[in-house]
């Protein structure tokens, strides 16, 4: 239950103000249909996570040791300080172009592909090597953190992000990625 507690509130947290969460305020203005782009948004996490959380547990279990436990302590103590600087999101960045694919369609292939190298996706990477026998509490965490995150920027869109104070949501993320950060890095000077 700790691998999907924590995945879920690090990347909700995480995904506050991140450009994916500005692509489904984008698609849902372009398309004006939820459904399809809450159900894109799902297919899409589950598979891009997945993946990470995977890759993470793989590295992990190959790099057991203590100066690879202390790296994935260190990353999450950088992705504290990544946290805190905002994303815009580019025009070109996997937003459609035109309407030939469909809600569904478009917020699927969008979603994965801006997802790549996100500080979400690279968070996730990261708690998949922390919880290795895990992987799939921590794609159900990351994905469910997704859903909290990016459902209410679906329907509530611009509205969203006019009354969240952003940098307070990204200083608490940070916060976390922090403390899980040195956490790891006093979990493994106790355990070594």
């Amino acid at each position: 239950m700790e691998a999907l507690f924590t995945s879920t509130m690090i990347v909700a947290l995480a995904e506050i103000g991140d450009k994916t969460q500005l692509l489904a305020i984008l698609l849902a203005t372009k398309y004006r249909k939820p459904l399809p782009i809450i159900a894109g948004i799902f297919v899409a996490t589950i598979a891009n996570h997945f993946l990470a959380a995977l890759i993470g547990s793989q590295v992990a279990s190959l790099l057991d040791s203590a100066a690879f436990r202390y790296a994935i302590g260190a990353g999450f103590i950088a992705m504290a300080a990544w946290t805190l600087v905002p994303d815009k999101l580019d025009d070109d960045d996997g937003a459609p172009k035109d309407a030939r694919f469909g809600a569904f369609v478009a917020t699927a292939i969008a979603f994965f592909i801006v997802e790549m190298g996100d500080k979400t996706q690279v968070a996730t990477i990261a708690l998949g090597a922390q919880f290795q026998d895990a992987v799939v509490l921590v794609t159900m965490g990351t994905t469910l953190g997704m859903m909290i995150a990016n459902v209410p920027a679906v329907y509530l869109g611009h509205v969203v992000h006019e009354k969240v104070p952003l940098g307070v949501v990204r200083a608490i993320a940070a916060l976390l990625f922090l403390v899980l950060g040195l956490w790891v890095i006093a979990d493994t000077a106790a355990w070594f």
